[in-house]
C-alpha cells in the first residue's frame, strides 16, 4: 500500500508530465501562429502576368485594391446575397462562437471514414482565417495541425470583431471564380452589374461557385452551376430566408452573363489558363508573381474576332435585303496539329457582350454537331482489321429507304433538301456530305464501334449519347468545339493523338521554371495513316464535294486543306471543320440560347469564317501539300459501281486503295443488252440482223429501281436473267406508327405501299397479315391503302415474266387513333 508521502509525489509527478504534455501540444499547435495584425496583409493579392506565345501580354492579374475590385459594407450587399451565402457555407453562422461543434463532428466522421481530412466543417470564420491569415503552403495543408490552427484563429478573430464585420471581410475576400474577389468583383465577372442589383438567381449561383470556384464555374459547367444553384435555393428556402415559390421562381429565371469592361487580350482563353493555375498550382498562384506563357496568338485571335464580327454582321444585314439570320454568337479554335497547342480560341463575338452571352466559352459549350461527325464514321468503316472494309471506291446507293433501330424503332433519314443521288461511291458520299450512306456506314460498324472509336479521339461525351442510335452520324450527340478540333488533328498529322495544350510554361516570381510544355514522345496513334491520308485526300477533293457545295464554296481556299461542314436541324448549329498538314480551324455559328438561326448552314455561316481566316493567317506562307503514306496504290476503277471497269463502262476514275483493298470483281452495272429495234424489246432468233442493235444499260440493284425510274434512267427490257433478284419493301418503314387524324376526312388519309424488285416483273401482290388486298401491274408498283387502326404486317409478291414468284420479308407497321388533347404515348 502506497503511502500518503508517496501518493503525492507520484501525483506531481503525474501533473507534471501532464502539464508538459499539454505545453508540448500548446506549442506544437501555436508556434509561428499569425497573429490578427497581419489580417490586413491578406487583403493583397500579388500580381500575374499572362504573355502570348511571343510574349506579348494579354492579361496581368493585379492585387484588388489596385484592380476593379471595391470593397463593400455589409449594408451594401443584397440580402438575398448574404442568405444565400450563409445557407450554403454556415447556415449556422449567427448561433455559433466561431466554430460550429455540430459541423465539427458531421466532418470527423467523414474523415474517419476516408482516412484523411476530406470534409472540413469549416464556418465562415475559419474561412476567413484561412483566406486571410494563413500563407498558400499552409492553405493548401490538409492537416489535424492545420484544422486546429484555424479553429483557434477563428476564436481570436469571433473575439475581436462582431459576427458582421467577419461576414463582411469574407464576402469581400471570397474567390469567386473568373479572376473574381469578393462580391462586388463578383457581381461585374458575370453579370456586368453592381453587386446591389444582383437577384435571387444570380446570388444563388455565384453562392454555389463559392464552394469550388473551378468545378462550379458558370461559364465552363453551367450545367453544373445551375445544378448548385438550386441546392443554394433549396438551403435558402429551407432555412426559411426564402419562399418555396421564391425558389421555384428564381431556378426558372433566365441568367445573362457578361463582365464590365476591362483591358484584356484573348479573354476565353485567360480565363481557361486562369482555371488551370487555379487547379493546378493552387499556392503559386496565391503567393503571385507567376509569368505564364500561353500557347494562343494573340494576333491571330485579333483576326479571328474581326472575321467573326463581320462575317455576322453580313448575315444578319444582308445586302439583298432578305430577312436576318439571326444568328448572334460564333467561335473558333485553331490548333497546332502535331503538338495540340491552342493558337486560337476565340469563345464569342464579344466576351463583353451581356445580349449574347459572350463570356460564356461556346467553344467549350456542348452543342449538336451535325454532319461533322462523318469522317469519323468512314474512318472506322476503312478499318481493314474488321470484315469488309470499306474503301474511298465503296458504292452505297443514295436512296431513301428506313432502318430498323436498336430499339426496334423505324428511322428513315432524309438529305439536305430531301434530294436522292442514287449509287454514289464513298468518296462523294463523304465530301458532299450525303446523309442516307453515312447510315448505312454507321449501321455497317455498329454504334458500339463508332462511339469507341471516337471517344478515343477525344470525343468522350458520345459515351453518354448512345442511345441516339443512328442518327449519331448526323450530329444526334453532343460535343464541343474544342474536342472536335482535337479529333480532326488526327487526320491532319497522320493518325497521332494530341492533347490541348494552353500553356507554354509557368516561371515563379523567382523565375524558377515550374512548368514546360513538351508533346509526349512516343506519341500514340489512333487512326492508320494511310486511312487518315484517305480521309484527308476525299475532304480536300474540290470536285467530289462540287455536287453538294459547288466548284467555288469556302472550302476551297487555294492550297492543300481539307474541311468538312455540318449544319442541325431547324439551323441551330452550324460548324466548319477544316486542317492543313500543320493547323487545325473550327468554327461553330449559332445562338448561347439554342434558338435556331434562318437559312445558315454550315456552307454560308461559318463557311466564310473559316475560309477568311485560314488565308488570313496563312498569307505569304508556303503551302505544304499532305504527306501520302508509303503502299497506297491508285486503281482505275467504274465512277458508279466503284468496281474493276469493262469495255461497256465509259465514266472511268482512279482511286487510292490500301493494299489488299483493291476491288477484284468487275462492273456490273453496265450491261450490253441486243435490242429488236422494231419492238424495242430483247431481240430473239427471229430477229433479222438488220434489226439487231446493241445498246448499254444501267442495270442498278433492286433497291434503287424506283429511283431510276423517277429520274429519267431508261430501263433495260425485262429478261429471265433478274429471276435471281429479290424483292424489297421501301415503304411503309418497319415499325413505324401511323395516327389516324381527326382533321380529315378518314377516305383521305392514305398510306403508300412501294417495292424494289427485278426489271423482269410482271405484277406485284401486297399481303396485308398475310391476305392479298391488291395487285400492282406496272412499275414503280406502288398502291394506296387507306389507314385503319390497327397492327399489321405487310408483304410482297413479286410475280417474274418467267412464272417465277419471289416474296420480300414482312414489314411490321401500326395504326392508331387519334390521341387527344393533352394526352401522351410511350
Amino acid at each position: 500500500m502506497v503511502n500518503g508521502p508517496r501518493r503525492r509525489k507520484i501525483f506531481a509527478l503525474g501533473l507534471a508530465m501532464f502539464a508538459a504534455l499539454g505545453l508540448a501540444i500548446l506549442s506544437w499547435l501555436l508556434a509561428d501562429l499569425p497573429p490578427l495584425d497581419k489580417l490586413e496583409a491578406g487583403l493583397a493579392l500579388p500580381s500575374t502576368r499572362i504573355y502570348d506565345r511571343h510574349k506579348r501580354l494579354l492579361y496581368e492579374i493585379l492585387p484588388p485594391t489596385q484592380g476593379h475590385h471595391r470593397h463593400l459594407a455589409l449594408d451594401e450587399m443584397p440580402p438575398h446575397c448574404i442568405q444565400a451565402v450563409i445557407a450554403t457555407e454556415d447556415a449556422n453562422y449567427y448561433h455559433h462562437p466561431g466554430i460550429d461543434p455540430l459541423g465539427i463532428l458531421r466532418a470527423l466522421w467523414l474523415n474517419l471514414r476516408g482516412g484523411e481530412i476530406i470534409a472540413g466543417g469549416s464556418t465562415i470564420t475559419q474561412q476567413t482565417a484561412r483566406l486571410l491569415l494563413f500563407d498558400p503552403q499552409q492553405q493548401a495543408a490538409r492537416t489535424l495541425r492545420r484544422k486546429l490552427r484555424e479553429m483557434t484563429l477563428a476564436l481570436q478573430l469571433q473575439a475581436r470583431f462582431s459576427k458582421d464585420e467577419i461576414l463582411e471581410l469574407y464576402l469581400n475576400q471570397v474567390y469567386f471564380g473568373n479572376l473574381a474577389y469578393g462580391l462586388d468583383a463578383a457581381a461585374r465577372a458575370y453579370f456586368q452589374k453592381d453587386a446591389q442589383d444582383l437577384s435571387l438567381a444570380e446570388c444563388a449561383l455565384l453562392a454555389g461557385i463559392v464552394q469550388n470556384a473551378i468545378v462550379n464555374d458558370p461559364l465552363a459547367h453551367f450545367e453544373r452551376a445551375k445544378a448548385r444553384q438550386s441546392v443554394t435555393l433549396g438551403l435558402m428556402a429551407q432555412n426559411g430566408r426564402i419562399t418555396a415559390a421564391q425558389a421555384q421562381a428564381a431556378a426558372a429565371d433566365r441568367l445573362q452573363f457578361a463582365p464590365v469592361r476591362f483591358p484584356i487580350e484573348a479573354p476565353h482563353v485567360v480565363m481557361e489558363i486562369w482555371r488551370i493555375l487555379a487547379r493546378s498550382y493552387p499556392q503559386a498562384l496565391r503567393q503571385g508573381g507567376l509569368e505564364v506563357i500561353a500557347t494562343v496568338d494573340r494576333d491571330w485571335t485579333r483576326q479571328a474576332q474581326t472575321i467573326v464580327q463581320r462575317q455576322l454582321h453580313a448575315l444578319n444585314h444582308p445586302q439583298d435585303g432578305s430577312p436576318s439570320a439571326k444568328a448572334r454568337n460564333a467561335a473558333l479554335v485553331a490548333l497546332d496539329a502535331a503538338t495540340g497547342e491552342v493558337l486560337t480560341m476565340l469563345g464569342s463575338p464579344d466576351y463583353f457582350d451581356k445580349t449574347i452571352d459572350g463570356a460564356v466559352n461556346a467553344a467549350l459549350a456542348y452543342r449538336q454537331p451535325g454532319s461533322v461527325l462523318k469522317p469519323f464514321t468512314y474512318a472506322e468503316a476503312m478499318n481493314p482489321a474488321y470484315p469488309q472494309p470499306y474503301t474511298a471506291a465503296t458504292m452505297i446507293l443514295d436512296v431513301r429507304r428506313p432502318f430498323v433501330t436498336d430499339k426496334l424503332e423505324s428511322y428513315v433519314p432524309a438529305n439536305y433538301g430531301l434530294v436522292e443521288h442514287g449509287p454514289v461511291l464513298v468518296r462523294e458520299a463523304l465530301a458532299s456530305s450525303y446523309n442516307i450512306p453515312a447510315v448505312v456506314a454507321l449501321q455497317h460498324i455498329g454504334i458500339e464501334r463508332f462511339v469507341e472509336f471516337v471517344s478515343r479521339l477525344g470525343l468522350d461525351n458520345l459515351q453518354d449519347k448512345a442511345a441516339a442510335d443512328l442518327s449519331l452520324t448526323l450530329g444526334g450527340g453532343e460535343v464541343r468545339l474544342l474536342d472536335v478540333v482535337e479529333a480532326y488533328s488526327a487526320f491532319a498529322n497522320g493518325g497521332f493523338d494530341v492533347e490541348p495544350q494552353y500553356i507554354r510554361s509557368i516561371r515563379d516570381a523567382q523565375g524558377r521554371l515550374l512548368f514546360e510544355y513538351a508533346p509526349p514522345v512516343p506519341r500514340r496513334r489512333l487512326i492508320d495513316p494511310a486511312i487518315a491520308y484517305i480521309i484527308t485526300d476525299i475532304l480536300s477533293d474540290n470536285r467530289a464535294r462540287t455536287p453538294a457545295f459547288g466548284a467555288s464554296s469556302p472550302l476551297n481556299v487555294g492550297f492543300p486543306a481539307a474541311a468538312k461542314t455540318g449544319t442541325t436541324t431547324d439551323f441551330r448549329d452550324n460548324w466548319v471543320i477544316g486542317y492543313t498538314p500543320e493547323l487545325v480551324v473550327g468554327v461553330w455559328i449559332g445562338n448561347a440560347d439554342g434558338s435556331s438561326m434562318m437559312n445558315v448552314s454550315g456552307i454560308s455561316g461559318a463557311g466564310p469564317i473559316y475560309s477568311q481566316f485560314l488565308r488570313t493567317i496563312r498569307r505569304g506562307d508556303q503551302a505544304a501539300d499532305f504527306v501520302k503514306p508509303d503502299g497506297l496504290a491508285r486503281v482505275e476503277i467504274c465512277r458508279l459501281s466503284g468496281r474493276l471497269p469493262t469495255k461497256h463502262c465509259r465514266q472511268r476514275i482512279t482511286e487510292w486503295f490500301i493494299p489488299g483493298t483493291a476491288p477484284q470483281d468487275f462492273d456490273t452495272f453496265h450491261q450490253a443488252f441486243t435490242i429488236d429495234t422494231v419492238t424495242g424489246q430483247l431481240a430473239d432468233e427471229r430477229a433479222p440482223a438488220a434489226n439487231r442493235r446493241q445498246q448499254v444499260f444501267l442495270v442498278l440493284p433492286p433497291a434503287a429501281r424506283d429511283w431510276a425510274i423517277r429520274n429519267g434512267i431508261r430501263q433495260p427490257p425485262a429478261t429471265d436473267g433478274d429471276s435471281h433478284r429479290e424483292i424489297h419493301l421501301l415503304a411503309p418503314a418497319p415499325y413505324a406508327i401511323y395516327e389516324i387524324s381527326d382533321e380529315m376526312p378518314r377516305q383521305a388519309q392514305r398510306l403508300r405501299f412501294r417495292v424494289g424488285t427485278a426489271a423482269a416483273t410482271s405484277q406485284v401482290v401486297y399481303l396485308l397479315n398475310g391476305q392479298p388486298i391488291d395487285h400492282a401491274h406496272q412499275a414503280p408498283w406502288d398502291i394506296w391503302w387507306t389507314l385503319a387502326p390497327g397492327e399489321y404486317e405487310l408483304a410482297a409478291r413479286a410475280i417474274l415474266t418467267n412464272g417465277q414468284i419471289q416474296e420480300s420479308a414482312i414489314v411490321p407497321f401500326s395504326v392508331v387513333e387519334a390521341r387527344p388533347a393533352g394526352a401522351s404515348r410511350r
